[in-house]
């Protein structure tokens, strides 16, 4: 095997590696794609799961004749909670950006003193 030959392989090699990287490349960013889904969509299915619950309850409620002494939310509330529940920072620390996988001690403190 002549210098020629090795240094062709090398090359053919180089090109076959730089094919790998990028569709490695590719598939990280189509696996990152479906795990934001997946978080949206469990976000969302949390969300109507707790929707459905309330209505259940107001639906028993009103047909055992008990009124709830809980004062109601308002329309505001709900839309930060479901923002909170989305994965989005309700404080005024952060408000607006991504939370990380983890609670926020502040928009914790607003949702619990709004109520």
């Amino acid at each position: 095997m002549n210098k020629k030959e090795v240094f062709e392989q090398v090359t053919d090699m180089e090109e076959k590696i730089g094919q790998l990287y990028q569709q490695l490349g590719d598939l990280k960013n189509y696996l990152a794609e479906l795990l934001e889904e997946n978080h949206r969509l469990a976000v969302e299915n949390h969300h109507l799961r707790n929707r459905l619950e309330s209505s259940t309850e107001q639906e028993e409620q009103k047909e055992t004749g008990k009124s709830s002494t809980e004062v109601p939310v308002g329309e505001g509330y709900d839309n930060l909670a479901r923002l909170y529940e989305e994965g989005f920072h309700i404080c005024n620390v952060h408000f607006g950006s991504p939370r990380q996988d983890e609670d926020c001690l502040f928009c914790l403190l607003f949702l619990n003193k709004s109520k």
